[in-house]
C-alpha cells in the first residue's frame, strides 16, 4: 500500500494546508468534460483556443492524446487519463524529504526532476547547524513550485498552508486524474468531505493527505477517493458518488 501514518500530532496545518490547496487552479469553469482519442475534433470555430493536448487546423482543434477533453472558457484542452505529473509554476504538491544539504532540502514530489528548497524560502530563521531539527528525512511536506527549470524544481513554503505534515496518512492517485476527484469549484472533494468529516488535501501531483477523527472515516475517505479516481470517464459521477455513501453508510 502506497501510503503512511505519522505518530505526531498536528496542531494548526488542517484547515490552512486545505486552503493552500484551494486556491489552486479553478476548474468552475470547464464545460461538461467528454472522453476523446488522438485526431478527434473537439472544437469547430475562430473563437477557440488550442491548450494542452491538442492541435488546431484552421478552425478545427483536435485532440492528440486520450483523455478528457473540456473547455476553459474559450480554451480546449484533454487531460489525459494515464498521463504522469507535469510540475507546473504555482502547484501545491506534497512530497517527503530525502536528504539535507547546506542551502536546504532535497524532496521527493514523484517527478523526473529533483525537487529542492532553498533555507531561503521557509517561513522563519533556520540555524544551518538544526536545519535536522525543522525538517529531517522523511518528513512529508506541503509546499508550491515556485520555479521550474531544466536542472530541476525549486519549492517554497512560505504561504499558507505550507509546511511539514504531521499526522494523517497520505496516498497516491494518477496525478491526472487529480482535477476529477477535485471537481469544479472543489465540488467532489467538498462532498467526500461532508461525508466523512475528514480534511483533505489534494496534491497536484496525486498525492493525498487524509486526517480524520478516526480510522475507520480515514479508509472510508480514501476508497471514496479510489472510486472517483477509477470512474473519470463516466458521466454523472457526481450522483454515483453520492450512492456510493447511501450504500456504505
Amino acid at each position: 500500500l502506497n501510503y503512511f501514518r505519522s505518530d505526531k500530532i498536528i496542531i494548526t496545518m488542517r484547515n490552512e494546508i486545505n486552503e493552500a490547496h484551494e486556491a489552486e487552479e479553478d476548474y468552475s469553469k470547464a464545460s461538461k468534460r467528454k472522453i476523446v482519442v488522438p485526431g478527434e475534433l473537439i472544437a469547430s470555430g475562430d473563437d477557440y483556443l488550442p491548450g494542452e493536448g491538442t492541435r488546431k487546423e484552421g478552425d478545427n482543434i483536435y485532440s492528440i492524446r486520450f483523455g478528457l477533453a473540456e473547455e476553459l472558457g474559450k480554451v480546449v484542452r484533454v487531460i489525459s487519463i494515464f498521463g504522469t505529473f507535469i510540475p507546473r509554476k504555482n502547484n501545491v504538491v506534497i512530497g517527503r524529504i530525502i536528504d539535507i544539504t547546506y542551502n536546504g532540502w532535497l524532496a521527493d514530489i514523484d517527478s523526473a526532476s529533483s525537487a529542492f528548497i532553498p533555507i531561503e524560502e521557509v517561513p522563519r530563521f533556520i540555524n544551518r547547524n538544526e536545519m535536522d531539527q525543522f525538517l529531517n528525512i522523511g518528513d512529508v511536506i506541503a509546499a508550491k513550485i515556485w520555479s521550474v527549470k531544466t536542472k530541476g524544481i525549486d519549492l517554497a513554503m512560505k504561504g499558507k498552508g505550507l509546511g511539514k505534515i504531521e499526522d494523517g496518512f497520505i496516498f497516491r492517485i494518477i496525478p491526472s486524474r487529480v482535477p476529477r476527484v477535485i471537481g469544479r469549484e472543489g465540488s467532489m472533494i467538498s462532498i467526500i468531505k461532508e461525508k466523512t468529516g475528514c480534511n483533505i488535501t489534494v496534491g497536484q501531483n496525486g498525492w493525498i493527505w487524509i486526517k480524520g477523527q478516526s480510522i475507520e472515516s480515514e479508509i472510508k475517505a480514501r476508497k471514496a477517493i479510489e472510486f472517483v479516481s477509477d470512474k473519470v470517464h463516466i458521466e454523472g459521477l457526481t450522483e454515483k458518488v453520492e450512492q456510493w455513501f447511501e450504500e456504505n453508510e
